[in-house]
């Protein structure tokens, strides 16, 4: 099953009444939506080992919540939405919508926020990209989607990324359409943006398992069904593995067939988890899964790969 993003007044009746059975998507929903991000982080970081690194991504967090008031986004998506779905493409894909100028405003908004709270190596990066020029700020993003991780130093990646997130985010919280439910692949792929997943979050209430994979850029969640691997969709060979219990709200699905893993959360477990914070608080399960040979099929904001 593959997810697509139609129109409302495109949508027929069979398909409102699936909408309204089963929620395929979820759009953000903003208000506080970063500040608790920061505070999941700052909860996170006083037992933790990492604790520096996650009140860090949390300062961060948080200046992303100031500058998503500061610079409201306001946009008419409607002709954009009609062609991604005559197109059959998510309607904000990230490797064919031309950014707006807005993305810089939030960056250079953002840095003014971070570089008093900010010293040493890392208000030098911000120094660093407040000088850049508008089309080196633009070879820096294209090569974060594409993944080209060579041409952006790790250091970088996460101030680009957080102007970018809060760019995409405002676009999917007012995208106009439902989504619809089709037969086909990719749906390890952000139906909304064409980005990768950061975890999965199982909510609560939802008995059966069933996934919703929460988008590294835009933020929305998509339905991805159960006992199944988010990345390949093979059935067999799925295992699931923790570091503390059977009960941890934290756990890493793998598939024996692809060789990848995602992390699952579970809210029932622990209510309080939030996708970017709780993946970046786990790192020793990762550790653990990369000792087992299985590698990531998701990318935290917060954690890019320096491959320079």
């Amino acid at each position: 099953m593959s997810i697509r993003i139609i129109p409302l007044d495109q949508l027929e009746k069979s398909d409102k009444t699936t909408v309204e059975m089963l929620p395929l998507l979820f759009f953000p929903r903003l208000k506080n939506f970063y500040s608790r991000r920061a505070a999941r982080l700052r909860d996170l970081a006083a037992k933790n080992p990492l604790g520096d690194y996650l009140r860090f991504a949390a300062v961060i967090a948080g200046a992303q919540e100031i500058v998503l008031y500061d610079h409201p986004l306001h946009m008419d998506l409607r002709d954009r939405l009609v062609q991604s779905a005559h197109e059959g493409k998510p309607p904000l894909d990230i490797h064919t919508l031309p950014r707006d100028m807005h993305w810089h405003r939030l960056l250079h908004s953002l840095i003014a926020e971070l570089k008093p709270e900010m010293s040493g190596q890392a208000l030098a990066v911000l120094e660093n990209l407040e000088k850049a020029s508008a089309t080196e700020l633009e070879a820096l993003a294209s090569a974060l989607f594409a993944q080209d991780f060579a041409h952006v130093s790790s250091d970088k990646s996460p101030f680009i990324w957080a102007a970018l997130s809060i760019y995409w985010a405002q676009m999917a919280a007012l995208i106009p359409g439902k989504a619809r439910a089709e037969y086909g692949e990719q749906h390890q792929f952000c139906p909304v943006c064409a980005s990768i997943p950061v975890a999965g979050v199982v909510h609560m209430g939802n008995h059966d398992g069933s996934r919703y994979l929460h988008c590294n850029l835009c933020e929305s969640e998509w339905y991805v069904a159960g006992n199944r691997c988010t990345c390949c969709d093979q059935t067999r060979d799925l295992h699931f593995w923790s570091l503390d219990s059977e009960q941890s709200a934290v756990k890493a699905e793998s598939c024996g067939d692809c060789g990848t893993y995602l992390k699952i959360l579970t809210q029932e477990k622990d209510p309080a988890v939030e996708p970017v914070a709780d993946d970046l608080a786990s790192l020793v399960l990762d550790a653990r899964m990369e000792q087992e040979g299985f590698a990531r099929s998701s990318l935290n904001p917060f954690l890019f790969p320096d491959e320079s």
